[in-house]
């Protein structure tokens, strides 16, 4: 039986659920590190679709990786063993340098993290998970309990799966709160969300002794700083303390979907048949997605590019309202002298695309690994314009 047309419900003028706070911008292509909009305009990109275009847009070995292997082999689950799924996975621990030997591939950051903490408590038989105050780590169920405001502002399950607490960041004073109560502590060693705050070696160096000393597991949630964004592959290679599993994301797909668990032999030892599941994570696509960024990152100079780069962006950009700076490589923080949404307002309407973050005074820039030295020069004439307050 056919439905009369006007039974049929009338569609919004925005079938979207509205709930994602939109720039005025209206992005209809990309190239480079160049957003092109619908009326015309050019802006430059320092926000990297939030820290994903590691490659920047239209990448051509990027680009070619997942157009062949579209046409080879667009999908299998992880029931059929795959040379693309092993080859990622290799690659990747390769990249990581060899403190890692096993990887579970999945799909998101918090996807990752929700499998790093499932571990950390099968491995411990303990009751709580140790985070920091302004970390961010994911919406769902478990990454949504260890971040910090969720609960009075989205979190919206009645109850988080496990007990939580908070520490102040970069207070190694406070550690003694690690006991053998705690399963795991996880810290995102520069915080995105919480504003591009680097947490320094020296803390992470007394959380790694800390961890050991009460047997809770460390995991460095490397899902916005990881995949080259610190001039390292990782926070942990760039401040030399390894943690016993890295989640990481975003830059890892250059805008594929995907993410991974990186996990420690001792970790790894633990894992069973059937202990963690998925049906995506490491689908063909993500696999080569991943190997092109990773081939990219180690024969285009990029990490040598993000660490020369970010450091213009260190010793040019405290200009016009940029009274400070914070953060590490192109995971960069500009604190302002006046709210940071300011600012960035101003920067787009000169073309120019940041990000904030919340910590109101500070500006976050994201841009891809190939961001060169007169973008930078770009961004500090457009804030020495808007000047000072």
């Amino acid at each position: 039986m056919r439905t009369s047309l006007a039974l049929q419900p009338t569609l919004p003028a925005d079938p979207l659920a509205p709930v994602f706070a939109q720039y005025p911008l209206q992005v209809t292509s990309a190239q480079g590190v160049w957003l092109h909009t619908a009326a015309g305009a050019r802006v430059l990109d320092l926000y990297g679709g939030h820290a994903v275009a590691a490659l920047g847009y239209a990448h051509p070995a990027w680009t070619r990786a997942l157009h062949a292997q579209a046409q080879t082999l667009n999908f299998q689950s992880n029931a059929v063993p795959l040379e693309v799924r092993s080859r990622a996975a290799a690659s990747l621990l390769r990249f990581a340098g060899g403190h890692f030997n096993q990887v579970f591939l999945v799909n998101s950051g918090a996807e990752a993290n929700e499998n790093a903490l499932k571990m950390a408590f099968t491995i411990t038989h303990r009751s709580e998970v140790i985070a920091l105050e302004h970390g961010f780590h994911g919406r769902t169920a478990a990454a949504g309990a260890i971040t910090w405001g969720a609960a009075a502002k989205w979190y919206g399950f009645p109850r988080p799966p496990f007990e939580v607490r908070f520490l102040p960041r970069r207070d190694a004073s406070a550690l003694g709160a690690i006991t053998g109560q705690t399963a795991a502590v996880i810290v995102e060693p520069v915080q995105g969300v919480g504003g591009a705050f680097d947490l320094g070696p020296q803390y992470l160096a007394a959380l790694r002794r800390r961890c050991d000393a009460t047997g809770a597991l460390l995991i460095f949630d490397e899902v916005q700083c990881g995949m080259g964004r610190t001039g390292a592959p990782f926070a942990a290679n760039l401040y030399g303390v390894m943690p016993d599993m890295i989640t990481t994301a975003k830059a890892l797909g250059n805008g594929f979907p995907c993410a991974a668990l990186l996990l420690s032999p001792p970790v790894a030892a633990a894992v069973k048949l059937d202990a963690l599941g998925t049906t995506f994570g490491g689908g063909p696509m993500a696999c080569a997605a991943m190997l092109a960024v990773i081939e990219a990152l180690g024969h285009e100079n990029l990490l040598e590019n993000v660490r020369l780069v970010g450091e213009l962006i260190r010793e040019r950009c405290v200009a016009g309202p940029v009274r400070g700076y914070q953060g590490a490589g192109f995971l960069a923080g500009l604190i302002c002298d006046r709210p940071a949404k300011e600012i960035h307002r101003a920067l787009l309407e000169r073309g120019i695309l940041a990000g904030t973050s919340a910590d109101p005074a500070v500006l976050r820039l994201l841009p891809p690994f190939i961001l060169q030295p007169e973008h930078v020069e770009q961004l500090r004439a457009a804030l020495l314009e808007i000047g000072g307050a």
